[in-house]
């Protein structure tokens, strides 16, 4: 009888988590993507090379979001298999709490560049913080986190110290038919030994906007930093090191982008963007690096969930090379 009783109430133990559990909406998802394009790189010295590549982005993902009364959450996974995100939420009322990995508050999508699997001009006038392990807090258009904190080794002291998260901000509003986000970042660690004892920092502060017109669009960002490597911005440099003085040189950085679009139809749209990156250290006699980017696309869809987005264009990188491409992007969302 003891025994039965026991197993009663294991099983009503189980069923009690396990209905609420039952009863949360998921929604799966997935997206196939090819990249098909031909490159040609013109160095400064040396002979041009051309390429073709054809092959899985590996952006590609499935995945799926849930939602259970005031909890919610979802994951996404790439090739590999990677983790993309993985983070659940809670919804407390005033606001939502977010634990776990996906976007972070400093991430700007304002283009649509689908070279370099979906480069999106990232790392040439955009911005982009990736996803990172972290707590969140939302308030309505504000975000407010505590990130996984970056660390290196700029001076080779070979120990990384740190005490603080990294910490990011965002907030976003409306000015008529404008749109706009201001976004904000610091990152700060210790690199010592017996010989070396210096701070890392870094920070990022970006404005980012949008205006719709009729069935077009202009869209873009700029910002400013410093030691965005550091940071751990795509594209970003490192800050460099004097050892004779045994003191961190910060890099600087500044960037822009702009996108204008147009949709002919349900069927088809076209877009353009323009992006420069230029970073340089703070001492003199240093060499400014410098990354621009233009593109001109066609969006068409072949299906519902089912497109084809043939792309020309071409970056810059400053007394280094060109790269010029074109070709299409091939997706299947399912």
């Amino acid at each position: 009888m003891r025994k039965l009783l026991v197993l009663l109430s294991a099983v009503a133990f189980v069923v009690a988590f396990t209905v609420p559990a039952m009863a949360a909406d998921w929604g799966f998802f997935g997206s196939a993507r090819m990249t098909t394009f031909f490159t040609d790189v013109e160095p400064e010295v040396g002979d041009s090379d051309k390429d073709l590549t054809w092959g899985l982005q590996g952006n590609s993902r499935f995945g799926a979001n849930v939602k259970a009364g005031a909890i919610g959450g979802g994951f996404e996974y790439g090739t590999g298999v990677n983790v993309r995100k993985l983070f659940g939420t809670w919804n407390f009322g005033g606001g939502s709490l977010l634990v776990g990995q996906t976007y972070s508050p400093v991430n700007m999508f304002y283009s649509n560049q689908v070279f370099g699997s979906d480069t999106d001009m990232l790392n040439t006038g955009g911005v982009y913080g990736g996803r990172n392990p972290m707590l969140q807090l939302k308030y309505g258009a504000f975000k407010v986190a505590a990130l996984s904190p970056r660390t290196g080794n700029i001076t080779g002291a070979g120990d990384a110290d740190t005490s603080m998260p990294k910490l990011e901000a965002a907030y976003s509003f409306s000015a008529g038919p404008a749109k706009f986000s201001v976004q904000a970042g610091y990152n700060s660690y210790d690199e010592e030994n017996a010989a070396i004892s210096n701070s890392i920092d870094s920070y990022i502060a970006a404005l980012g906007f949008s205006f719709g017109f009729g069935a077009g669009y202009l869209k873009g960002d700029i910002y400013t930093g410093v030691n965005l490597g550091s940071y751990g911005m795509f594209g970003g440099l490192n800050p460099g090191y004097d050892a004779v003085n045994n003191n961190v040189i910060d890099m600087d950085a500044m960037g822009y982008l702009a996108v204008v679009g147009f949709k002919a139809s349900d069927a088809m749209s076209f877009e353009a963007g323009y992006g420069v990156n230029t970073q340089e250290l703070d001492t003199a006699g240093s060499t400014e690096n410098e990354v621009s980017a233009y593109y001109v696309q066609a969006v068409i869809h072949l299906a519902k969930g089912c497109m084809v987005i043939p792309e020309i264009g071409m970056i810059d990188t400053k007394d280094v090379s060109e790269t010029t491409y074109y070709g299409a992007k091939w997706q299947i969302n399912f």
